[in-house]
């Protein structure tokens, strides 16, 4: 299959992303990603896309390992995302190091990267040989106001930790999602400039 177009693009831009961190609809609070298309211009158009599709919108943390990273991206209507989930993009070289702030794109392997993306919660630059290129950061105040607020009591996802099972998160969507009522949200991401 062959990887999706996605326009590379020059200018950094800015996206406000609303984080549900509990159970309440309440429990929102807001952070801005600076997105740097030189770092990884394929990635960042990706997420550009992405944004700006209301694809994130809803979107639960079903990855957070403390001290590593926070990861989502599979939507809950798995009719949104078997819409996006294979659109495949190329990979970008690593211009800039996972360090703690910093967003990449998980992968599966070389060309593969889809839909999910990752906070690193610490320096983990052992992740650049691996070739897993950071796009964007979050802005001051963003980590400590939001992402280390992220639930990470389920842990790593199943089998080898308590949370859910990424499989059954793309088959089943929310009706698994149900089973982790505590799992942080994002209520909004859009482009602000």
């Amino acid at each position: 299959q062959r990887p999706a177009p996605t326009r590379a693009m020059a200018d950094d831009f800015k996206v406000e992303m609303r984080v549900q961190l509990g159970e309440s609809p309440e429990s929102v609070a807001a952070m801005t990603l600076l997105v740097h298309p030189s770092w990884a211009p394929l990635g960042a158009a990706r997420f550009r896309e992405l944004v700006e599709a209301g694809y994130y919108d809803g979107c639960a943390f079903h990855r957070v390992v403390a001290g590593f990273m926070a990861q989502c991206g599979i939507h809950g209507n798995t009719g949104t995302y078997a819409q996006w989930g294979t659109r495949r993009i190329k990979d970008d070289p690593v211009k800039t190091s996972n360090a703690r702030g910093t967003l990449a794109f998980a992968t599966s392997g070389p060309d593969a990267r889809t839909v999910q993306f990752f906070i690193n919660l610490a320096d983990n630059s052992f992740l650049d040989s691996h070739g897993f290129s950071p796009f964007a950061e979050v802005l001051p105040g963003g980590m400590e106001g939001v992402v280390d607020k992220v639930y990470d009591g389920y842990g790593e996802g199943a089998p080898k930790g308590r949370g859910p099972e990424q499989g059954r998160v793309k088959e089943q969507g929310d009706a698994y999602l149900r089973e982790f009522p505590k799992l942080s949200r994002i209520a909004t991401a859009r482009v602000v400039a």
